[in-house]
């Protein structure tokens, strides 16, 4: 059998990382080149002359010219908090790491801070995955599948099926290589509608592309949107599983719902679904190099807007 390359690379291992981030001074210095990679700029006036002085253990810029004061979390994602940088960036590099990712649970456990608080790190570094991967566009050949997360809860009556409130409908599209094996995926949570889908499509299709799905109603509006769209009428069951032409997003699929599955005991599918499928899309989407996963989220990070824990508990992705 051959070596699967991708999942065989090494990453950043535990002592590598503690070598380049292990102190306080070092996580914020990496922060400070990800947020400023041309040097300092004043937040308010642009200039990019200063003084530092240091507070309560905190580094400050002022501006030379407005006298503005800032530190290098303010604005960001990092913003206000009260830990150690040294914990968020151990929380980045565990989330990017693990093939499965890591529950808030297990965060806890690692960091040694409170549930909530691993629960607010890895929502609001969550909400940078999402931010990231919201213009994400696909081309070329596309597999589109329709899906859901959830179902009956127990105790809870209802309709079961795709009726049932607990179903959380969303969309999963991976392009493919010209040797038909998997590049990028978008995954969104939406109605199974054809505005929706449309809307959908003019974001995360590129006009050129080539799609193929089963033989949902709402997906006949692919075909006015991108260069060709090829309908299967697939069934149900093991054969429609198994179709060659949907191979890779059903393993998608499959390895989506596994992962979800092996890693949280449950989570509100209603309320944080799209966040934890941004999660799934943005380490898939980076997986060729797991080395840059953690620089890369951090200077996205670095530019993400702050965000508070009633933001996340009741703000919409994307909005």
């Amino acid at each position: 059998m051959a070596i699967n390359r991708v999942q065989m690379q090494p990453g950043l291992s535990l002592g590598e990382f503690m070598q380049s981030y292990g102190t306080e001074a070092q996580c914020e210095a990496a922060l400070a080149a990800s947020r400023w990679p041309d040097g300092f700029a004043c937040p308010a006036c642009r200039c990019r002359l200063y003084t530092t002085f240091e507070r309560a253990g905190r580094g400050y810029w002022q501006c030379r010219r407005c006298h503005h004061q800032t530190t290098v979390i303010a604005g960001t994602i990092f913003d206000s908090t009260k830990l150690a940088l040294t914990v968020w960036f151990l929380a980045m590099h565990l989330l990017t790491q693990a093939k499965n990712n890591v529950s808030a649970l297990e965060l806890r456990r690692q960091l040694g801070v409170s549930w909530r608080t691993a629960w607010r790190i890895k929502h609001k570094l969550m909400q940078v995955m999402a931010d990231r991967e919201s213009k994400r566009q696909l081309s070329g050949r596309v597999e589109i599948d329709d899906a859901y997360l959830g179902g009956e809860r127990a105790g809870e009556p209802g309709k079961r099926g795709r009726g049932s409130p607990n179903k959380i409908p969303f969309v999963m599209a991976v392009s493919t290589t010209a040797d038909r094996k998997p590049h990028q995926v978008v995954i969104r949570c939406m109605p199974f509608q054809s505005e929706a889908v449309r809307d959908w499509a003019n974001a995360s299709l590129s006009a050129d592309t080539h799609a193929v799905s089963d033989g949902l109603p709402a997906f006949r509006v692919l075909r006015a949107e991108i260069q060709s769209h090829l309908t299967i009428v697939t069934g149900s069951g093991r054969a429609s599983a198994q179709h060659p032409e949907f191979k890779r997003v059903n393993i998608m699929l499959g390895n989506l719902k596994n992962a979800l599955a092996g890693t949280y005991h449950a989570f509100k599918f209603a309320k944080y679904a799209a966040r934890y499928l941004a999660d799934f899309q943005y380490r898939f989407n980076r997986r060729y190099n797991l080395r840059s996963i953690l620089p890369r989220l951090l200077r996205a990070a670095a530019t993400t807007r702050p965000w508070t824990e009633q933001q996340l508990t009741t703000a919409e992705l994307g909005t």
